[in-house]
């Protein structure tokens, strides 16, 4: 960043010489003050930066300077201390040249532009925010530059202002067909905790699921959903789907629960596929627990027998009901096993049947199945149509994350 800094500066240090040679009456250098202007160029252009500083300031101690004297000055100042990495003096001659009414119109966006990069990378967040507002003010559009805004928001302290920009910032990438980056959103993220904004944090991590979808991310997005105010136990076992889904079982416990909570809910073949997956990752039926572990795998096959030999009786039994929730659970029995042809239509049926106990459970399991299913589109159709005070509606919302 430094070099580029550098040969930005010196082009406009090149310009300047120029008119040092061949100033008009009204622009004119006194040959005290330009001699040294002239070996400080010679000095920049040959990287002798230091040296660049001690002519400028031998010229500069001349003494009644004319504006157009002391706008060269701080030109080439900021060009030698640049060069030398002297930061805070490059940023006092760009704000001395900013401010001097011998500056082209047309070279103040670029100014501001190079300004709020130098302060950026100095660590002057402060300045950096100044300048880069101050350079969209002027017209200024460039991405790389208006981009540091947020951050530089961020590393002053100001997480509200950050928040701000860094939303409207990220919007305007995703009307645009843009991907933003997987450390924008984690800023807003940040932004939002830092604010206690709870809200606000679970729509960045939604986000980041989104777009980013790591376990890490979905781990706590679930969790937060978990922890959310009014939200039942009931729909602990949708919760251990999506975390079977996304990847996030990770201990025993978490696939024992989910196994356990499955075969209590009626549900032994879908309680296997927890089980199995724990075996695969080693997660089960090792330590001290494996013989637990061994238990429940045992109690588990021996449930899928009782539960096949009576399978086709239990679904003629659910059609004679009034209301539709032995259908559609036989429906999602079937689903466990992975025989979708069997289980779709059985949930449809019992959902259109009507007298529903939970008819916010049938419609978000309605969902859960098509995309087990591989069916996105009914599923996302499905989800739509949740409507649950308990939870519910963000376990769908999950899901349609999920789905895309």
């Amino acid at each position: 960043m430094r070099s580029h800094f550098t040969r930005t500066l010196i082009a406009a240090v090149l310009m300047a010489g120029a008119t040092l040679a061949h100033a008009a009456d009204k622009q004119t250098v006194r040959p005290e003050v330009g001699k040294p202007l002239q070996e400080a160029q010679t000095l920049i252009q040959q990287k002798s930066y230091k040296d660049a500083l001690g002519k400028i300031d031998e010229a500069e101690k001349v003494g009644s300077l004319t504006p157009y004297e002391s706008y060269i000055v701080d030109r080439m100042r900021a060009a030698a201390a640049t060069g030398a990495n002297d930061i805070n003096t490059a940023l006092k001659a760009y704000e001395e040249s900013l401010a001097s009414p011998q500056m082209p119109a047309a070279e103040k966006v670029q100014t501001l532009d190079v300004m709020a990069k130098l302060a950026y990378a100095g660590k002057n967040y402060a300045k950096a925010v100044d300048a880069i507002e101050k350079y969209r003010e002027a017209g200024g559009n460039s991405p790389q530059t208006l981009e540091l805004l947020p951050q530089a928001y961020y590393l002053t302290g100001k997480y509200g202002e950050a928040g701000k920009e860094l939303s409207v910032l990220l919007a305007q990438k995703e009307k645009a067909g843009q991907t933003p980056s997987e450390t924008q959103f984690q800023l807003l993220a940040s932004c939002a905790l830092k604010q206690n904004d709870m809200a606000g944090y679970a729509s960045a991590l939604e986000k980041l699921v989104s777009y980013y979808p790591k376990p890490s991310y979905w781990l706590d997005l679930i969790a937060r959903t978990a922890g959310s105010k009014g939200f039942s136990d009931r729909w602990s076992l949708d919760l251990y789907r999506l975390r079977y889904a996304t990847g996030t079982l990770e201990s025993a416990g978490d696939y024992m629960e989910a196994a356990q909570l499955a075969l209590q809910a009626g549900f032994p073949g879908e309680a296997d596929q927890y089980v199995k997956a724990g075996y695969a990752k080693n997660a089960l039926g090792q330590g001290s627990d494996a013989a637990r572990h061994k238990r429940l795998k045992d109690l588990i096959d021996k449930k899928i027998a009782e539960d096949k030999a009576t399978l086709a009786e239990g679904e003629k039994a659910a059609a004679k009901q009034a209301a539709g929730d032995a259908l559609v659970n036989t429906g999602l029995n079937y689903v466990g096993y992975q025989q979708y042809d069997k289980g779709l239509p059985l949930m449809t049926q019992g959902i259109a049947k009507g007298s529903l106990k939970a008819a916010d459970a049938a419609q978000l399991h309605l969902g859960y199945a098509y995309l087990e299913a591989g069916k996105k589109e009914e599923a996302a159709k499905a989800l739509r149509a949740v409507q649950s005070s308990d939870g519910g509606t963000a376990v769908a919302r999950l899901w349609l994350i999920k789905a895309r």
